[in-house]
């Protein structure tokens, strides 16, 4: 592993503190990570659901730092797509849960999953895919 659960939240608080917005880091693996999203009133749509933009928010952070546990530090890898299925009603007094996984990291690309849940409940109420494109490192 590249980068072990402390150093990316030292990473992530250095270089991204405005993704503690999306959700809190709970645990890093290699290829892996699992951040949870405390629901609260800004969270919420008309319906009592989750919004998807909230959800979309916690899946991206969710693999980026999967990602970086690969690769390392590179602040300027990004989202060059992001595909979300919203499977059922997530619960809405219940923060969300985010259980990602690389599944082919590559020199210039990394393809992810990322599995959401309300805490508590074992089936998905949202599922993503993702791809990020890794910059060419710098020569020195």
């Amino acid at each position: 592993m590249e980068m072990n659960f402390k150093q990316m939240q030292a990473f992530l608080q250095e270089h991204f503190p405005q993704g503690a917005q999306y959700g809190e880091l709970l645990d890093l693996g290699e290829g892996t990570s699992k951040m949870r999203l405390p629901v609260d009133d800004q969270h919420l749509r008309p319906g009592g659901t989750v919004s998807g933009p909230a959800m979309m928010g916690l899946a991206d952070v969710a693999i980026y730092a999967a990602l970086l546990s690969k690769i390392g530090p590179v602040p300027l890898a990004v989202t060059t797509n992001l595909n979300i299925n919203f499977l059922r009603k997530p619960v809405a007094d219940a923060d969300i849960i985010a259980e990602a996984k690389m599944l082919k990291v590559g020199k210039r690309l990394g393809v992810g999953e990322v599995s959401i849940l309300s805490d508590g409940d074992e089936d998905p109420v949202a599922h993503a895919t993702m791809t990020y494109s890794i910059p060419v490192p710098e020569k020195r």
